[in-house]
């Protein structure tokens, strides 16, 4: 066989293993959720969320996130997010509500949701909606790294941009049950045994700060607690007296020995399925 047939048929190899170009996305929906393998923005035709005043306790944080959010929609500067702190207390639904919020002032803001695992695929993904006219929230859920979790490493290409630079249509909020995004003894450790103890986690705690706004959830009270119940009992139209939602709901609570906004939900799904109420 020639050389040059040789090389013709390993290009003709190549190319049938190689994906063909992806075709460009519509991205007339509001909502997507980010693939890879092959890489691909799904519409998402119905995004799950509550109505923003529905979010009781939480009132400092959704402010300061609304108005982050409005900034980006204008066409302003804004910050990238992290919504971090307790379980249940309402990060990943006040990311949803905004984005709703926003867009009921007349915004045309879209959301992306990118999972944890997805990380290493974003600058993919920031070249697809770099040369879009739309403005985007990339959104990720409940985002940590474990001991010799690489992925950290990606994520700094969405807060920073690299070399390009994080395109101005968007912008990233996470939400976290750490602060740091990582397990304060895997802190530790790399502190104890490295040489020099500053520079052996600085790369990884400094990736918080790359976060413009850092928001705290902090466990609710009692009062808070009940308010958000009533708040749900009154916008669903689930009759049920003062007195009656008081016992039944520290009750919920004692049985789940937690005290939260999920937990709150979870009572309210349990006294509507009681009541006959749908939850639509």
């Amino acid at each position: 066989m020639s050389k040059k047939n040789a090389l013709t048929r390993i290009a003709a190899a190549l190319e049938r293993m190689s994906p063909p170009p992806g075709a460009v996305p519509n991205l007339s929906a509001e909502a997507f959720v980010w693939h890879v393998a092959p890489d691909r923005l799904v519409p998402v035709d119905k995004v799950a969320r509550v109505a923003l005043p529905l979010l009781q306790g939480i009132d400092r944080s959704r402010d300061t996130l609304l108005a982050n959010t409005l900034q980006f929609a204008r066409g302003l500067p804004a910050n990238n997010a992290l919504l971090w702190g307790a379980r249940g207390m309402g990060k990943s639904s006040l990311v949803k509500a905004v984005h709703a919020e926003v867009r009921t002032r007349g915004h045309d803001l879209k959301i992306v949701e990118v999972q944890r695992e997805d990380l290493p695929s974003i600058t993919r993904l920031m070249a697809i909606l770099r040369g879009s006219d739309a403005r985007f929230v990339l959104f990720c859920d409940d985002l940590s790294f474990s001991h010799d979790d690489e992925h950290y490493k990606s994520l700094k290409a969405v807060l920073d941009g690299g070399i390009e630079g994080r395109p101005s249509n968007v912008v990233f909020y996470a939400t976290s049950n750490r602060r740091h995004l990582m397990p304060r003894d895997m802190i530790e450790n790399e502190r104890s045994s490295a040489i020099n103890p500053s520079e052996a986690t600085e790369e990884k705690v400094s990736l918080s700060d790359r976060f413009g706004l850092w928001l705290g959830f902090h466990p609710c009270s009692q009062d808070e607690y009940l308010s958000m119940i009533r708040g749900y009992c009154d916008a669903f139209g689930i009759e049920v007296s003062d007195e009656t939602l008081r016992a039944e709901a520290i009750e919920w609570q004692a049985t789940r020995g937690a005290r939260s906004g999920r937990v709150a939900w979870q009572f309210v799904t349990d006294l509507a399925g009681r009541k006959g109420v749908a939850l639509a």
